[in-house]
């Protein structure tokens, strides 16, 4: 008889604290999610929007795709790489991968 009673709802309080902790228990893992993978992945998104943003013609670069090359001229959406023996490629500025050296650390 005790094991029923105490399955048996407590009244109108306890809807109100499971809803309240319910609510929290989602704001926390949507903090969680928001600081594990929202914010690494905008802060990712912004320092390769500075790095295509601040090519410049003379840095050598490495593209996606694996192409080593320097970038003899820039325009608005493509860059053209010098890739050696005077040959020259077209790509798109989202292929560029990495920068390996610069124009300016070139300099030093």
């Amino acid at each position: 008889m005790y094991y029923l009673l105490a399955m048996a709802p407590q009244g109108g309080e306890g809807q109100g604290g499971s809803m309240i902790s319910t609510l929290i228990m989602f704001g926390a893992i949507f903090a969680i999610f928001y600081f594990m993978i929202i914010r690494p992945q905008q802060k990712k998104a912004k320092e390769r929007a500075k790095l295509l943003g601040a090519l410049q013609k003379g840095d050598k670069v490495v593209t996606s795709g694996g192409i080593h090359g320097s970038i003899a001229g820039i325009d608005e959406k493509t860059v053209l790489l010098d890739v050696g023996n005077n040959v020259k490629m077209k790509v798109e500025r989202s292929a560029i991968g990495t920068v390996v050296k610069s124009k300016d650390e070139s300099a030093k």
